[in-house]
């Protein structure tokens, strides 16, 4: 239960400010020379960072763009990998088997090598960072959902809806796609975690989201240099993204554990 609460009131104060964020009144890249790497006080919660801009105001921005690009990407993903491996296991034959052997090439690249890969020959930038991560996202929802259809697929129910007379189309969205549905909601809650990394990792690259749009990961690469001075430059991007991480895998823990009983419980039934 209190991974529950945890994750619930991070991701919930997360996505506050992703959404609310843009109705305050944020000064993100005001500069303000007599502010250089003022530690956190009466002008701003956080502090300044080393050209004086209100690293409060930073981070909430920051906390918008790793929402959407979180958002934007699991959602990509999810939709498109689910579609391949459940009309690649469903169809089978050759179809099965070539997909099968592309999503072998894309899982022998660790996947961060092959996004920061991408994103080098795409660009810096947001869109290219989309696209870079759904490129290698995709894979794990289609090996799962390829899986759960193989295990699926020979059922009597589903035989039975194949003697009716239902078409192919009928049979996934009625028959298969409802019971895949909890084992990739489970892996979309860990995929949200991995891309807020990967996005973190590539702004601190300078692949990424490009200053002076603020990025979590842009803003720890940037406090390096400041770390024995003014250490709140690197501790506040910093626990932001630590938070979140471990609110979604926490949150993604308690859903693996309430699926799994509840899946139990009906087979026993």
């Amino acid at each position: 239960m209190m991974r529950l609460w945890f994750g619930g009131l991070v991701i919930g104060l997360w996505l506050l400010l992703a959404c609310a964020g843009m109705m305050f009144p944020l000064r993100p890249d005001e500069v303000d020379l007599t502010r250089i790497l003022a530690a956190p006080g009466d002008g701003s919660w956080f502090g300044y960072d080393d050209l004086g801009r209100p690293l409060w105001d930073r981070v909430v921005v920051g906390a918008r763009y790793s929402f959407f690009v979180a958002f934007f990407v699991v959602l990509i993903s999810a939709c498109a990998g689910t579609l391949i491996g459940t009309v690649s296991a469903y169809l089978g034959g050759w179809i099965d088997h070539a997909t099968t052997r592309v999503i072998d090439v894309f899982l022998a690249f660790p996947g961060i090598l092959l996004a920061i890969a991408l994103a080098g020959v795409l660009g810096a930038g947001i869109n290219n960072v989309v696209i870079a991560l759904v490129t290698v996202g995709w894979v794990g929802f289609a090996r799962l959902a390829r899986a759960q259809v193989l295990s699926l697929k020979d059922r009597e129910h589903v035989q039975a809806a194949v003697a009716l007379g239902a078409s192919r189309t009928r049979i996934v969205l009625r028959h298969l796609l409802p019971l895949i549905t909890a084992p990739l909601i489970i892996e979309a809650t860990f995929g949200v975690a991995g891309v807020v990394i990967a996005e973190a990792g590539l702004s601190f690259l300078g692949l990424g989201i490009q200053p002076p749009t603020p990025s979590w990961g842009s803003m720890i690469r940037d406090s390096g240099r400041y770390m024995l001075v003014s250490p709140h430059m690197m501790l506040v991007p910093g626990v932001a993204l630590m938070l979140v991480v471990l609110a979604v895998n926490m949150l993604g823990d308690h859903l693996r554990d309430h699926l799994d009983v509840h899946l139990a419980e009906r087979g026993r039934r």
